[in-house]
């Protein structure tokens, strides 16, 4: 069974789907894998150092693809590339089927069995190819050097010969994994932190990383999917959880945000007023940017002034700043899966397993996800 790794296509994308050390024990399993020339280069692995891994490296995307009965990807793929796989490859990528359903229909009229990263369960089983949680502890750390970077401020207290300077005020909002690795690395650059989640449950987990969890009286109970992630909360709830954000908002030096709901617009946390209340030189990191932000006046890919001063930085894409840890965690992942998936070096899914039914969007001509399917009217 020959693996595929091609080279990332999408803008800015620095990521890789395996790296050398993960193809020498994709090989050692006896399958063979295949990398389009230069296609770990942005994340500092060369040609070279896959052919010692036992890769064969390819400069003909083409003959790649043909040759492909797996192919390994971190974007998903563009149409171009899903024209050049065989019908009945195999595509393991993020896939983010639930915002793209024009993107489904292509990958079941092309015969693609398509498995997205993004679609794994969150039960124990899958913890070791949670790829998304790799990628947002990423981007958690990321944002507060991104708003660090951004604030006219030191984030520790500071006592010199010239004065005490006060720690800056971190506010995170969100505490999966991303805004969890945020609240992290703002304490250990020495910040006073406060976090907010609509899940109470993250309460223990806020405090124990020294951050001040922000209670909201009368806050559903049942704000937590089954999945792990943040449901929609009702309009009166939401008027309530602004009412009392606001304040700590306007308190901040930097705000992060991470809060996401899967296939649907990210919720919005911040008002237009809301942000007209700060300080001139505070800040706001959005990590929902991708999604349309968590803050009303975020462009997504700018960072920009405000009247009044605040800084808005939208990233997009943040994992692809770290290319080199990001391909590591993100190849580590994949290996899991595959390991997970070939059985005597033959792709074998099995759709009664919980983890290959809920990864797997299409298969044969058809849809199978159960979320897509049980998302249709």
């Amino acid at each position: 069974m020959n693996i595929a790794v091609p080279k990332e296509t999408a803008a800015g994308e620095t990521r890789v789907a395996l790296t050398p050390p993960i193809v020498s024990k994709i090989v050692a399993d006896g399958l063979s894998v295949t990398v389009q020339k230069g296609a770990g280069l942005q994340a500092t692995f060369t040609d070279a150092d896959y052919e010692q891994a036992g890769a064969a490296v390819e400069a003909d995307v083409e003959e790649l693809y043909r040759q492909a009965r797996v192919v390994l990807k971190v974007q998903k793929p563009t149409s171009g590339e899903i024209g050049m796989m065989q019908p009945g490859t195999t595509l393991i990528s993020f896939l983010w089927a639930l915002s793209d359903p024009d993107l489904v229909e292509e990958l079941k009229k092309a015969g693609i069995t398509a498995i997205g990263m993004d679609a794994l369960p969150r039960i124990s089983r899958a913890q070791t190819m949670d790829a998304l949680s790799a990628m947002s502890s990423l981007a958690g750390y990321k944002s507060v050097l991104l708003g660090a970077n951004a604030l006219g401020k030191y984030l520790p207290m500071l006592i010199t010969a010239a004065g005490t300077i006060p720690p800056a005020n971190v506010l995170v909002l969100g505490a999966g994994v991303a805004g969890l690795q945020a609240i992290a690395t703002a304490r250990r650059l020495g910040a006073v932190v406060e976090a907010f989640d609509v899940r109470p449950a993250v309460k223990e987990q806020v405090e124990s990383l020294g951050a001040r969890f922000i209670d909201i009286p009368g806050m559903e109970e049942d704000a937590e999917t089954s999945g792990g992630y943040a449901r929609e909360l009702k309009d009166e709830t939401r008027k309530r959880q602004q009412e009392v954000l606001r304040e700590h908002i306007r308190k901040s030096d930097l705000v992060i945000t991470t809060a996401l709901i899967p296939g649907r617009p990210a919720p919005r946390l911040i008002t237009a007023e809301m942000v007209g209340d700060m300080a001139p030189g505070s800040v706001i990191v959005d990590l929902a940017a991708e999604q349309g932000g968590n803050c009303e006046l975020t462009r997504p890919g700018e960072d920009h002034f405000t009247d009044n001063g605040v800084i808005i930085r939208g990233p997009l894409n943040i994992p692809a700043a770290m290319p080199v840890h990001a391909s590591l965690l993100y190849a580590r992942t994949i290996h899991t899966l595959l390991k997970h998936l070939v059985k005597d070096g033959r792709l074998h899914l099995d759709f009664e397993d919980e983890i290959t039914q809920q990864a797997t969007i299409t298969h044969d001509g058809k849809i199978v996800s159960p979320l897509l399917l049980h998302s249709k009217p």
